[in-house]
C-alpha cells in the first residue's frame, strides 16, 4: 500500500507537484511481463499514482481490474482505478467498483471511453447502461468512499459544441463530485492554461492535471492527436517533420520538447504532471530525471 497515507486530493491539493505514470492493458502474458518490469523500473521514482486503462471499445476490463488490484497489494504505489461506460450494463460498472473498493482501490478515474468504432465513431450507449461520464461520476459518489478524477480536454473534446461549452461539462463534474482531472495528451502550455483559466471563470477550483506524452514515434503519436482531437502545432511540427524518418533524432527531440513543457507547465502552477507512458520506462525516467536535476519534481 502507499507510503503516504494522506488522502489522494491531500496530496493533489499539497505545494509539491505529483508525479504520475499511465500504463495501459497488456493483450497478452507477454505484454504483461513488460508491464510489471516497467512498473518496478517506475516504482524507484516513487510516484503520487499510477493508473492502467481499459483497452479500445472497453476491452481488457478484467485484466485492467486485476492489474490494478495487484498494484495496490504488492507495490508502494497508489494506484488510480480506470472505468469506463462502454458496453456494459449500470449493474456491471457498479460491480467493478466494488472489486476496486475490495481490493483496496480508493481512488478511480472515470470516463465515458472511446465508442466501439473509435473515438469519432458515433457513441452508442448500452441500452442497460449509462450515456456520460457525468452519470458514472455520481454513481461513484453515490457509492462512496472514491476520490474520483474525470477526463479533461486542453484543446476540447471532439464533441464538444465550444471550448467554453467544454469548460462548463467538467465544471458540472465536479459539481457533481468529481475531486480532479487528468488532461488528454497536448503540447502547447499555452492550451492547458487557457483551459484552466476557463474553469476558474465558472468558479471551480478543481485539480487539473496535465497529461504528458513524448513524441517517441512521429507517425503513432499523430495518430493518437488526430484521434484524440488534439494537434500537432506549427511550432512542434517544424522542429519533428525535417528529421521524422531519423528514429533516434525524433526521439531525442521528443524528449527534449516534452521535457520543456513540462517546465513550463510547472513554472506556470500546474498542480502535477501525468506520463503516459506507453508501458515503456526508459523516456519517462529521461524526462523525469531532467526535472530532478532542475529541482521541480
Amino acid at each position: 500500500m502507499p507510503a503516504d497515507d494522506r488522502s489522494f486530493l491531500e496530496v493533489l491539493r499539497g505545494p509539491n507537484p505529483t508525479t504520475s505514470f499511465e500504463f495501459f492493458p497488456p493483450k497478452d502474458d507477454e505484454g504483461e511481463d513488460v508491464l510489471w518490469k516497467t512498473i518496478a523500473d517506475l516504482e524507484a521514482l516513487d510516484p503520487t499514482f499510477v493508473s492502467v486503462t481499459y483497452g479500445a471499445g472497453g476491452t481488457s476490463q478484467e485484466r485492467t481490474v486485476r492489474i490494478t488490484a495487484r498494484i495496490a497489494e504488492q507495490t508502494s504505489m497508489r494506484p488510480v482505478g480506470h472505468l469506463t461506460l462502454v458496453a456494459q450494463t449500470k449493474g456491471e460498472i457498479e460491480s467493478v467498483l466494488k472489486q476496486y473498493a475490495a481490493a483496496g482501490v480508493d481512488d478511480v478515474l472515470v470516463l465515458r471511453g472511446d465508442p466501439k468504432g473509435g473515438p469519432r465513431a458515433p457513441w452508442e450507449p448500452h441500452p442497460d447502461g449509462m450515456n456520460h461520464a457525468i452519470d458514472l461520476v455520481e454513481l461513484a459518489s453515490e457509492l462512496g468512499g472514491f476520490c474520483i478524477g474525470v477526463a479533461a480536454f486542453p484543446e476540447g473534446h471532439p464533441d464538444a459544441e465550444s471550448l467554453e461549452h467544454d469548460a462548463e461539462v467538467l465544471v458540472a463534474k465536479a459539481n457533481a463530485g468529481a475531486d480532479y482531472a487528468i488532461t488528454q495528451l497536448f503540447f502547447r502550455a499555452s492550451d492547458y492554461f487557457s483551459l484552466v483559466e476557463r474553469v476558474r471563470e465558472l468558479g471551480s477550483d478543481i485539480p487539473i492535471v496535465p497529461g504528458i506524452m513524448p513524441i517517441l514515434n512521429f507517425s503513432q503519436v499523430a495518430r493518437m492527436a488526430e484521434l484524440s482531437g488534439a494537434a500537432l502545432p506549427p511550432e512542434v511540427l517544424e522542429q519533428i517533420e525535417p528529421i521524422q524518418d531519423d528514429k533516434d533524432a525524433v526521439r531525442a527531440k521528443g524528449i527534449e520538447l516534452a521535457t520543456q513543457l513540462c517546465r513550463d507547465l510547472l513554472a506556470g502552477g500546474a498542480p502535477g504532471l501525468h506520463f503516459i507512458t506507453l508501458n515503456r520506462s526508459k523516456a519517462t525516467r529521461e524526462i523525469f530525471e531532467a526535472l530532478r536535476a532542475d529541482n521541480l519534481v
